[in-house]
């Protein structure tokens, strides 16, 4: 299953450095003038999970297979985006192709890369974005509208489902508010998520600091927090810089050196990804054994029947089973066989709703 999510932001806040430290590489260049990405740059990284070695060590798996999730780093938005300034739409077509935005956000003063508003404001940066976003997704709404209200009072049973929900956002977005903020009842879902509005997608705000901010944020990045907290939303504090400085480093024991001189006990790019994955509602099984332990992903809510379709389509189709043992039930017996000695094994049927952390063996017939 492929899950995006998009890095957006005003020009020169440090997205592509923050993509290239992600994925330790320099295939997005970061330069200091505007529209330094043009084209956007995709790449997967693996999400940190401790559970994986601990597994392996258990099962003496030949090899571990991290889960995954992909970041798009997408060109710096300006004022007047929805109206075509800058890359304008070409800009706003990357973002409706990702299921989460993560929104970085300058919190440093100073340095030599200069702002495309002139000065430090996170949080008017972020209304920027927002309320270029907003206008777009109104204007694509108000377009649509019309067609669809007269396609439902001509008895089209498709538009009569997609209307309500079409107002509820119009509703929202002339109120000043991100469509996100609509509440929507969970047989309308799906069809909310095909209307393809850029503010429904969730947000995770990404406050990039200076080096000596990185371990407990500072003024600006409090700002973000605020916000986040106010929408609901979830932040991360983070310097690309130092960020950048750990990809150089290949030598794992040098990277926790330089992480502890600087009083942090992790890098922010795994915070990050773990915030991404939680932003996006995803969580994680497990099927381990002597060739390999493998971590998959799944929304919550996921059935049996859906997570072994993420190993293979078929599994779908022919499942008949699933034996579940939980993660911490697993490490506590010290084995697959321990634990089903132990009576710590289910067998769950096509209803069962996957746990994070849930050791799966599937039973099929195909």
């Amino acid at each position: 299953m492929g899950f995006k999510c998009g890095i957006i932001g005003l020009p020169n806040v440090g997205k592509s450095t923050l993509f290239n430290a992600l994925l330790r590489t320099a295939a997005a260049q970061a330069a200091n003038y505007p529209f330094c990405t043009i084209e956007p740059n995709v790449g997967r990284v693996d999400v940190p999970d401790g559970r994986l070695a601990t597994l392996a060590r258990l099962s003496k798996s030949v090899k571990t297979v991290p889960t995954q999730i992909e970041f798009v780093d997408i060109a710096g938005l300006v004022r007047g985006a929805s109206k075509g300034e800058g890359l304008g739409n070409k800009f706003l077509a990357n973002i409706r192709e990702v299921d989460a935005v993560a929104h970085v956000l300058r919190c440093f003063e100073g340095g030599d890369v200069t702002h495309v508003e002139g000065g430090v404001d996170p949080v008017r940066d972020a209304e920027i974005v927002e309320t270029e976003l907003m206008l777009a997704d109104l204007d694509s709404l108000e377009r649509r509208l019309d067609a669809s209200a007269k396609k439902a009072r001509g008895g089209d049973v498709e538009s009569k489902a997609f209307v309500p929900l079409m107002e509820a956002a119009v509703a929202a977005l002339r109120d000043g508010k991100p469509a996100r903020s609509v509440t929507v009842a969970p047989q309308d879902q799906e069809r909310f998520r095909q209307l393809q509005l850029l503010t429904a997608l969730p947000v995770l705000y990404v406050a990039n600091v200076d080096e000596g901010s990185a371990a407990h944020g500072n003024a600006l990045s409090e700002k973000v927090a605020a916000r986040a907290a106010a929408e609901g939303a979830q932040h991360v504090v983070i310097s690309a810089a130092i960020e950048a400085e750990l990809a150089q480093l290949e030598n794992e024991t040098e990277r926790l050196e330089f992480l502890l001189s600087l009083g942090l006990e992790e890098a922010g790019l795994d915070r990050f990804i773990r915030k991404g994955y939680q932003l996006l509602d995803l969580i994680t099984y497990l099927t381990t054994g002597p060739k390999e332990t493998h971590a998959w992903t799944v929304r919550r809510g996921a059935t049996g029947p859906e997570a072994a379709g993420v190993i293979h389509t078929d599994f779908t189709r022919g499942f008949i089973a699933a034996e579940v043992i939980p993660y911490d039930d697993f490490v506590a017996a010290g084995s697959e066989q321990a634990a089903k000695a132990a009576g710590k094994m289910r067998l769950e049927g096509r209803d069962y709703i996957v746990q994070d952390g849930d050791v799966m063996l599937f039973r099929f017939n195909v």
